[in-house]
């Protein structure tokens, strides 16, 4: 396998704006809108860049490149901190009880109230595969390329991770979610809300959601029934996050109410299973299949590999692999079971 996932460059831009074309709408961390991917990939390149080991508004876009053709098959990115420079908004999904002793009943309303309670949370999003290239376990490889990278610049991180997903869209391209909440409000349509948001960010939202908690019996029924999906195409998203360590906390997306997923960094199975090892050879036929991955911020590679480790951390690799991640003898890996 050719493939190897490599920081972003600028001269990604193009590919990235033919692949964000693909995503069918709901994509908020990959616009189909160049000026908008100029300045995802700048700030990509301003966070490579970065000496000091410590956390910050800063945004890391990784890509799945297959270096035998040079096409680019995927993306990645990984946000250090959320919620820095304008609020990160979620719906917490809760319940009210009452009482009334003169019924004797109690009523039980379910809720939808806006939080900031995800501010200094890390985030992994972004995550698009070109449809071309959906088998081979390249989606899985994309996915926790990120936590290696993490895992190797922890300090840049905080304690907890999210995972949104986008939620239910419909074969016209809206959200029964907001349909039926936030665009009574608003006076647009999804399609035209999610490009917005993409462009400009979400002040717009403070600006005119309701601050006070919502009753989601007051909802269409075709809204209440999305809250907390994932999009169709977002459930193997939502197992490899289970898969993970991520749970499904009551939280979910203001725009589509697809789920946010969350959990403890350092209990991210990716994360928590690597391990460090040194290599010895780079021609073994024998051993096991891992996702390694070496170097430093933009020297940052991973691919996968198989490798015979030994107890005392030593590694010997394929050639392939050692190829795509350019180590040899003596250079330090990171590796995780595949």
């Amino acid at each position: 396998m050719s493939f190897v996932i490599r920081p972003s460059r600028p001269s990604d831009l193009d590919s990235l704006y033919d692949m964000a074309k693909l995503t069918g709408g709901g994509f908020t961390n990959l616009p189909a809108d160049r000026p908008s991917l100029v300045k995802k990939l700048a700030r990509s390149a301003d966070a490579f860049a970065k000496t000091e080991d410590v956390g910050g508004d800063d945004l890391y876009v990784l890509i799945l490149e297959d270096i035998t053709t040079g096409k680019i098959a995927g993306t990645a990115q990984i946000f250090a901190k959320v919620g820095q420079h304008w609020p990160f908004y979620s719906y917490r999904l809760g319940t009210l009880s009452q009482v009334s002793q003169e019924l004797n009943r109690t009523f039980r309303a379910e809720m939808l109230t806006l939080t900031t309670d995800y501010e200094g949370y890390s985030e992994v999003g972004g995550l698009f595969l070109h449809p071309r290239e959906r088998a081979g376990g390249l989606g899985l490889l994309l996915a926790r390329s990120r936590y290696l990278f993490i895992r190797q610049h922890r300090a840049r991180f905080g304690q907890r991770m999210l995972a949104e997903l986008r939620g239910v869209i419909d074969e016209a391209g809206g959200s029964p979610f907001w349909d039926g909440l936030a665009g009574k409000f608003f006076g647009m349509n999804f399609q035209e809300a999610d490009a917005f948001n993409a462009v400009h960010g979400n002040q717009f939202i403070a600006d005119l959601m309701p601050k006070h908690p919502i009753y989601t019996a007051m909802l269409p029924e075709t809204a209440r029934s999305v809250i907390g999906l994932p999009h169709p195409s977002g459930r193997a998203a939502m197992r490899m996050l289970e898969n993970e360590g991520f749970r499904y906390e009551g939280y979910i997306d203001i725009f589509d109410g697809g789920p946010t997923m969350a959990a403890d960094i350092d209990d991210i199975h990716s994360i928590r299973d690597a391990a460090d090892a040194t290599v010895t050879a780079t021609d073994t036929q024998e051993g096991v299949n891992v996702l390694a991955a070496t170097g430093h911020l933009a020297d940052f590679r991973a691919c996968y590999a198989l490798a015979d480790v030994d107890p005392d951390g030593h590694a010997a690799i394929d050639a392939e692999a050692a190829r795509l991640l350019g180590v040899k003898a003596g250079d330090a890996i990171t590796f995780v079971a595949r």
